[in-house]
């Protein structure tokens, strides 16, 4: 079983890297949030990492924390997630958000990645929500902060889970600003980005 893995970055693709471990390259599936915190190629990265044996081949998934690692495995134990789609709400809404999706019951957060339905969201709740509670995951206050009409229309313009919220943290408090107004912000913040 291959746990973690140490080597240089090689290249970075949408959704993969490779990385070259010794004298061999391996290509990992990672989420959005980790190859933003990978580096440039050539640098040396740390994944924490699950293999996946298929008939047809073997996948490796990668991710930056054993945090993430853990959310992926609590995923796939769903019955009806495999790993992509696990990587999918991993990529909606990052590691933090999507246990905090969880513990507070927003089946709506989870059934912003592309594959979960209303009634998947709602077996995630319920698989996953006490187990997370038991470790301790806090339930989040509304979504950056009451900017949920803002989250969503960033998330429809085609951002990411994960940039919208940053760009949304950025503004600060709204300080009676239309969500229009929250929205034009954000956008401009991440133009700059």
């Amino acid at each position: 079983m291959i746990v973690g893995l140490r080597g240089a970055l090689e290249t970075k693709g949408a959704d993969w890297v490779q990385v070259r471990v010794g004298g061999v390259s391996l290509q990992v599936s990672v989420p959005p949030s980790t190859l933003g915190e990978l580096g440039s190629p050539g640098e040396e990265v740390r994944l924490h990492t699950h293999l996946v044996v298929k008939e047809d081949g073997l996948a490796l998934y990668g991710f930056s924390t054993p945090e993430a690692l853990r959310l992926f495995h609590l995923l796939t134990s769903v019955n009806g997630i495999g790993p992509k789609t696990a990587l999918a709400l991993l990529s909606a809404l990052g590691p933090y958000n999507l246990a905090g999706a969880i513990v507070s019951g927003d089946e709506g957060a989870l059934g912003q990645a592309p594959g979960v339905g209303k009634r998947l969201a709602s077996r995630i709740v319920l698989e996953l929500k006490e187990k997370l509670e038991k470790e301790g995951v806090p339930a989040p206050t509304t979504a950056a902060g009451g900017d949920g009409d803002v989250l969503a229309a960033l998330m429809a313009l085609g951002y990411s889970g994960q940039e919208a919220r940053r760009a949304i943290a950025e503004l600060g408090a709204s300080s009676g600003a239309t969500m229009e107004e929250r929205l034009r912000q954000a956008l401009q913040r991440l133009g700059r980005g």
